[in-house]
C-alpha cells in the first residue's frame, strides 16, 4: 500500500529528481507511521485540517476523514481548548508550539493522547498525535512507587531519629493511611508482661471505642493475625458476625472493610497493623505489597524502640546500683566518723541548689551530687585514733589527715564512672590563694566543682557541732565566709552563695 495524503496536502509538480527524492521521504515516513501507531495532521495557521494521513489506523475510532477542513478544535476536547489557542497563536508568529496531552473516553475506556506540532513552512503546520495511555499507566505508576518510597524513606527517618515511639507511630499511621487510601489505622502492640494486644495508637476514628482493646492470642481478627502470623482480611463489618461487636459504638464508624497484619521483626510479634475502610477494599499486587512493606516498618520501629527502652531501663537499673553503692560508702564513713553524721546530706543538697543558681550544665548536676557525697571518702584510710581524736591534731596527725585526697584518688580513679566526680573528693581543700592541700592549686586552677562545694563544706561544719568545739551561730559563719572570699574561696561563688542565703 502506498502512502498518500488525503486533502490539499498532495504532492505537486516538480522535477523528476525532486519528485524521487519526495517519494523516499515519503516512504520512510510509512515506515515510520508502522512502526509506531500515529496519526498525521496538516493544518494551515488558522488550525484547518487540510489533510491527514490515511494509512494510520483511527486513534478516535472516528475516520479522520470527516473532519477535512473543519478546525482543528472540532477534533480535540473541550478541556484544551486554551491550550490550542496557545498553539494556533505560535503558529501564526511563526514560533514553535508546545505540544498538548489530554485524555479521551474512548469504548475501551479513558486513552491518553498527546498532539505535537512542527511548521512545515510558513503556511501549514504537520500535528503528530499519539496514544500515550500506556506511557502514562507507567509515569503514574513511578509516581506511586516513588510516593511509596518517600512514605518509607519518612518512616525510615522517624525510625533512626527519634527514640520517641508514639512519634514514631504517629508517622507510621499518617503514611498508611494517606498512601493506602484508607479512612483509619491503629496499632496494637504486644504486651508480653499480660500477653495480651493492646491498642497504642489510633488515627481516622470517629469515636474511641477501640482504644481500651486489650486481646489474647488467636482471640480476634488481631489475634489471629498475631496468633498465626499471616494478615487476615475482612468485610461487611457491620455483620452480627463481626469480632468488633465487643465495642458497643464501633458501629457508629461504619467501616466495612478490614485487614489486620501482623508485625514480625527477628521472628517475633510485636504488635498488629489494623486498617479500615467505609467501603470494599479492592487492593491489588502493589497495594498489598505495599501494605506488607509498611508493616515490616512499623515491627522494625517497635522493635527498636523496645530496644532502646530496655537498655534504657538496664542503664536507669545500674546507674541507681552505683548510686545505691556511692551512698553506701557514705553512710559506711558516716557510721565510721558519728561527729559528720548527717553532714553529706546536707552538703549534697546545698551543693545542689548553689550549682541551679550558678547555672551549671545539668549534664554536670549528676557528677557533681556523686562527687559532693563522696567528698571525704578518702578518710576510710584515716586512722581511728586520727579521725576520731576529740582535741586538736598535732602536725604529724595533721600531715596524715591531709592524705585523705590523695587516698580518694587513689580509691575513686580504677571506677571509669566515677571519674568524672572525682573533682571534689581530691581538691575540696584547695583554697583561692593556693595554700590549700593537696596540690596548692590557685585561683580558677581549681576545678569549679571543687571551689563551689569549698564553700558549703565549710559552712556547713562550722555551724554543726564538732567533738572538738561547739556549732556557730550562722550570722558568724557568714561573715567568716565573707571574709575569706578571695583567700579561701571563690569571690564569685562566695557572693552567689551570701546572697541566697
Amino acid at each position: 500500500m502506498v502512502t498518500r495524503w488525503q486533502g490539499d496536502a498532495v504532492l505537486r509538480g516538480g522535477t523528476a529528481p525532486r519528485v524521487r527524492e519526495t517519494q523516499k521521504i515519503s516512504i520512510m515516513l510509512q515506515a515510520v507511521i508502522t512502526a509506531f501507531p500515529i496519526l498525521l495532521l496538516e493544518i494551515d495557521k488558522d488550525g484547518v485540517i487540510l489533510g491527514y494521513n490515511s494509512d494510520s489506523p483511527s486513534l478516535f475510532y472516528v475516520h479522520p476523514e470527516s473532519y477535512l477542513n473543519r478546525h482543528l478544535s472540532s477534533f480535540f476536547p473541550d478541556q484544551v481548548e486554551n491550550d490550542l489557542e496557545e498553539v494556533l497563536l505560535a503558529i501564526k508568529q511563526n514560533h514553535q508550539p508546545p505540544y498538548i496531552n489530554y485524555a479521551m473516553q474512548l469504548e475501551d475506556g479513558e486513552h491518553w493522547f498527546e498532539a505535537r506540532f512542527i511548521l512545515s513552512n510558513g503556511k501549514h503546520c504537520i500535528v503528530i498525535i499519539q496514544d500515550i495511555t500506556r506511557h502514562k499507566a507507567s509515569e503514574a505508576k513511578i509516581q506511586k512507587q516513588l510516593k511509596q518510597m518517600s512514605a518509607l524513606r519518612a518512616i525510615d527517618h522517624a525510625i533512626t531519629s527519634s527514640v520517641d515511639l508514639n512519634l514514631t507511630l504517629s508517622i507510621l499511621l499518617t503514611q498508611v493511611v494517606n498512601h493506602l487510601h484508607i479512612d483509619a489505622a491503629s496499632i496494637l502492640l504486644w504486651n508480653a508482661e499480660i500477653e495480651r494486644l493492646e491498642y497504642a495508637a489510633g488515627l481516622g476514628f470517629l469515636t474511641n471505642a477501640l482504644s481500651n482493646t486489650k486481646l489474647r492470642l488467636g482471640e480476634g481478627y488481631a489475634g489471629i493475625a498475631a496468633l498465626e502470623q499471616r494478615v487476615v482480611h475482612k468485610i461487611n463489618l457491620s455483620n452480627r458476625d463481626t469480632d468488633f461487636l465487643r465495642s458497643p459504638s464501633f458501629g457508629q464508624e461504619g467501616f466495612v472493610s478490614y485487614y489486620g497484619i501482623p508485625l514480625i521483626a527477628k521472628g517475633q510479634v510485636q504488635g498488629v497493623l489494623e486498617i479500615f475502610k467505609r467501603s470494599l477494599i479492592n487492593p491489588n499486587s502493589d497495594w498489598l505489597s505495599f501494605l506488607e512493606m509498611l508493616g515490616g516498618q512499623a515491627a522494625i520501629a517497635i522493635d527498636n524502640a523496645s530496644l532502646f527502652s530496655n537498655l534504657q531501663r538496664s542503664n536507669t537499673e545500674i546507674t541507681s546500683a552505683y548510686d545505691a553503692t556511692i551512698e553506701g560508702w557514705s553512710r559506711a564513713l558516716e557510721m565510721r566518723d558519728h561527729a559528720t553524721e548527717k553532714h553529706t546530706k546536707n552538703v549534697v543538697e546545698k551543693t545542689l541548689e548553689l550549682a541551679l543558681q550558678l547555672e551549671m550544665p545539668s549534664t554536670d548536676l549528676i557528677h557533681l551530687r556523686r562527687g559532693a557525697t563522696l567528698h571525704d571518702i578518702g578518710k576510710m584510710g584515716i586512722p581511728d585514733q586520727i579521725l576520731h581524736k576529740p582535741g586538736p591534731l598535732t602536725d604529724e596527725e595533721w600531715n596524715i589527715m591531709r592524705q585523705h585526697p590523695k587516698y580518694a584518688r587513689d580509691l575513686l580513679s580504677p571506677i571509669d564512672y566515677l571519674r568524672p566526680a572525682m573533682d571534689i573528693p581530691c581538691h575540696h581543700h584547695e583554697r583561692w590563694d593556693g595554700s590549700g592541700y593537696p596540690s596548692g592549686l590557685k585561683g580558677e586552677e581549681i576545678p569549679l566543682s571543687a571551689r563551689l562545694f569549698a564553700v558549703i563544706d565549710v559552712f556547713d561544719a562550722l555551724t554543726s557541732n564538732r567533738p572538738y568545739r561547739k556549732a556557730w551561730p550562722k550570722q558568724d559563719a557568714l561573715r567568716y565566709i565573707k571574709e575569706q572570699a578571695g583567700k579561701l574561696f571563690d569571690p564569685n561563688i562566695t557572693a552567689t552563695f551570701l546572697a541566697s542565703v
